[in-house]
């Protein structure tokens, strides 16, 4: 008998009526785990979640219908649809940083800045993206600035003072430079500047060519382009490339919707298979548009295949559907302890001096202990109770002083009651899709804070976390391929 297939919720029922000949079409989670090809805790998941109809035994062990794993089986013959958290950011140095802080106001995704457009394009082929940002515009020279939204908020008269030297050309920015020197220094500096330029307009040149291959490549599947600024010919090249098809396909789809006009259901299907070409290359003219536009495009646009509580009491990322399906992808809820993410815990614990150091994951409705240190007896808590919640939506480490008198969390029922916690820190783990699954958090009975080094020591533990979660979703991900390999007819 597998122990495993005890493993569920919900009451205990009796199986539904069946003929003798059917007592084979009755599987154990173990063999429906083998027959679909994936784990047997993957399959629990599916079975716990309804996504397999099941019943349990008199004994408390789960069955399912063989029929039921061959129509899941078959209606996940196509790929799951393409899910991603993470943007890419091809910038000019000078404002890398600048793109970041704006994509950072962005909950729930995962940003990679590059400098180097080679650079992106090997990152881009190894794992896609949801989103590639490329900032085409002219680079920064002295005397030119480029506020974050932080620095807006400090008010204008800093940018006002500056704002006639910022917005002038780059031979006034040049001849300001210039003024007041003389001879071979005068000549220096114009040839520093020149070769300058130069450069400069050889990296945007080389961004906007990205920009074009990128467009022309299929294989981006669902990965969004965003471009900021006024694009190089090469850029409005490749828009005008996809403008074209774009329009063909949406006369064609006009003429077969009036030709459906009498049947609903064929234009509906018509309209569902339209190609979002026209939407490859989305362009913006500045960097503070960029939080509204990738939000919207970051979206979920289905979340059938994991819907979410719409009317949670806590915050969700505009793409909480695709991150669960993630989650579900990655196989880690419900699994055993392992030492690895014990260690992690431990050293949280000891190095942050917290009586409480956790490895949360969180599911559509609980907050799951993958690893705890302090907290004996409670392997998960309902999600509206998780601090977590917060931490998922960002990429830095979360600090909450004093939670009783923290807005957020003065209500939570661990803090209200109970426990009656008072200091929270975490730091997202993240997939290597840039989902962030949970988070390493330390947690205590007293308010306190971190300092930077303690916030960075977070930061690295939460690190290892998530690359010992991608370690084991690369290792599932092999096993599987060679299961599907075995399973083929052999010639």
């Amino acid at each position: 008998m597998d122990p495993n297939d005890g493993a569920g919720q919900g009451e205990i029922v009796a199986a539904p009526a069946q003929s003798a000949s059917m007592e084979n079409d009755v599987l154990t989670t173990s063999e429906a785990a083998r027959l679909i090809g994936v784990s047997v805790r993957t399959a629990q998941l599916l079975i716990e979640g309804g996504t397999l109809r099941s019943w349990k035994t008199p004994g408390g062990h789960r069955r399912v219908y063989r029929a039921d794993v061959l129509a899941f089986i078959a209606r996940h013959d196509d790929a799951l649809p393409f899910n991603s958290a993470r943007v890419v950011l091809v910038a000019p140095p000078a404002r890398v940083a600048s793109c970041v802080e704006w994509l950072s106001a962005v909950e729930g995704c995962t940003v990679d800045a590059y400098s180097d457009p080679q650079e992106a394009a090997f990152a881009i082929g190894s794992r896609l993206p949801a989103l590639i940002v490329v900032d085409v515009r002219e680079a920064m020279h002295d005397g030119m600035h480029d506020d974050g939204p932080r620095e807006r908020k400090q008010g204008g008269r800093d940018r006002s003072a500056r704002g006639a030297h910022g917005s002038g050309s780059k031979s006034s920015d040049r001849s300001a430079a210039l003024d007041g020197a003389s001879g071979a220094d005068r000549a220096d500096r114009a040839d520093r500047a020149d070769r300058a330029d130069r450069a400069d307009r050889a990296d945007r040149a080389d961004r906007a060519a990205l920009v074009a291959r990128l467009a022309a490549q299929p294989a981006l599947g669902a990965s969004h382009i965003v471009v900021l600024g006024d694009g190089p010919a090469a850029v409005e090249k490749a828009e005008a490339a996809q403008a074209k098809p774009a329009e063909d396909e949406a006369a064609k789809n006009e003429a077969a919707k009036n030709e459906a006009a009498k049947n609903e259901a064929t234009k509906d299907q018509a309209t569902k298979h339209q190609p979002a070409a026209s939407a490859k290359i989305t362009r913006i003219a500045h960097e503070q548009a960029l939080p509204a536009v990738v939000r919207d495009l970051l979206r979920d646009r289905d979340a059938a295949h994991a819907p979410s509580d719409a009317a949670a009491p806590y915050p969700l990322a505009a793409n909480e559907a695709q991150r669960l399906i993630a989650l579900e992808r990655s196989g880690i809820v419900d699994t055993p302890p392992e030492d690895a993410f014990d260690r992690l815990t431990w050293l949280a614990s000891r190095v942050l001096k917290a009586p409480i150091a956790l490895l949360t994951v969180l599911t559509s409705q609980r907050q799951w202990f993958k690893s705890r240190q302090g907290l004996d007896g409670l392997a998960e808590t309902p999600r509206s109770w998780a601090f977590c919640n917060y931490t998922i939506l960002q990429r830095e480490v979360l600090v909450a002083p004093d939670l009783e008198h923290d807005p957020r969390f003065a209500a939570n029922p661990a803090v209200a009651g109970g426990p009656r916690f008072r200091f929270y820190a975490g730091a997202p783990v993240i997939d290597a899709d840039g989902f962030a699954l949970g988070s390493l958090c330390v947690i205590g009975y007293e308010p306190r804070t971190l300092d930077d080094e303690e916030r960075e020591t977070l930061a690295a533990l939460a690190a290892l976390a998530s690359d010992e979660l991608r370690l084991r979703a690369a290792d599932r991900q092999l096993r599987w391929a060679l299961d599907a390999l075995s399973r083929r007819p052999k010639n």
